[in-house]
């Protein structure tokens, strides 16, 4: 990959480079490779769901690998280049686990069900490797930067930072790894159906709470409270644009693995609510990416 180093870098961080989105993507994703709700999902899913889940996937790639993945100063060909190389080896390593894992089997499944399972499985780990390629390592600095070079990256970290199409995206990418190892399961569903209206208003109540509590630090650390007495009107829209990203990215997850089918309104609200909690910690946690 191109994260951190032109194409001339050593074999040796190449590989270290390698070595974290591995461990990114099992990290974030071990999870899901182990839910029999995901194999059934990719069992039933049809051509064009599966398609539409490998486009949707590379646009968060490309939008994580601007905002948060890659240098300030990154050209678009290089994150165009990260985001496949991310969802080849997300396809990799959900077959590996997979097969090591005897949910692939040559001689009694057909190629339809092997290859939807391998392609939802690989979506959420191919947004674990971005993660944990940008993440997890320490970026070496083999060439100090000109002024000309830090004032151009400085800039450029300034409009991350205030971006709402980049806040969206990270967003999105945190409550898909996050909320996504729950909402395939049974046990989301028994709690819409189970929960009455103080329950359901009170999980919204901690997860907004949740929102603004993350985002109210990591902005307060390092970013727009930083020195100024105004800007809690930031915090706060942050806060409910968050959770917002994760009520919707909640919804489109239950949808996707048919939580919604023949279920009432109320239960599918109930539902998106109680996955919200979990979906609300990883929109909210998105935003330190960008700090």
């Amino acid at each position: 990959m191109t994260k951190y180093q032109d194409s001339s870098r050593p074999i040796k961080e190449s590989l270290e480079e390698y070595g974290r989105g591995i461990a990114g993507g099992l990290l974030f994703s071990f999870p899901l490779l182990y839910t029999m709700e995901v194999w059934w999902a990719g069992f039933i899913a049809s051509p064009l769901q599966l398609i539409g889940v490998i486009l949707f996937t590379f646009l968060l790639l490309l939008g994580y690998n601007r905002y948060a993945g890659m240098h300030p100063e990154a050209h678009w060909r290089s994150i165009v280049l990260d985001s496949f190389e991310e969802i080849a080896i997300g396809f990799l390593l959900a077959f590996g686990v997979l097969l090591m894992l005897r949910r692939i089997e040559f001689d009694s499944m057909s190629m339809v069900e092997i290859v939807g399972k391998v392609v939802i499985e690989a979506m959420v780990v191919s947004i674990g490797v971005s993660i944990g390629t940008s993440q997890l390592g320490i970026e070496t600095e083999d060439s100090a930067p000109t002024k000309e070079e830090k004032k151009m990256i400085k800039q450029i970290e300034e409009e991350r930072q205030h971006s709402l199409f980049g806040l969206v995206v990270l967003g999105i990418c945190g409550s898909v790894v996050v909320g996504g190892n729950v909402a395939p399961t049974e046990e989301i569903l028994m709690i819409g159906i189970q929960s009455k209206p103080i329950h359901i208003l009170t999980m919204a109540l901690v997860s907004l709470f949740l929102c603004l509590l993350i985002i109210f630090y990591s902005d307060f650390r390092g970013g727009v409270l930083e020195g100024s007495k105004v800007a809690i009107q930031v915090v706060v829209l942050q806060t409910c644009t968050c959770y917002v990203i994760a009520l919707g990215t909640s919804a489109l997850l239950l949808w996707f693995f048919g939580r919604f089918d023949d279920s009432s309104l109320w239960v599918c609200f109930s539902q998106t609510i109680a996955l919200g909690v979990l979906s609300s910690l990883g929109a909210s946690a998105g935003n330190l990416l960008i700090r």
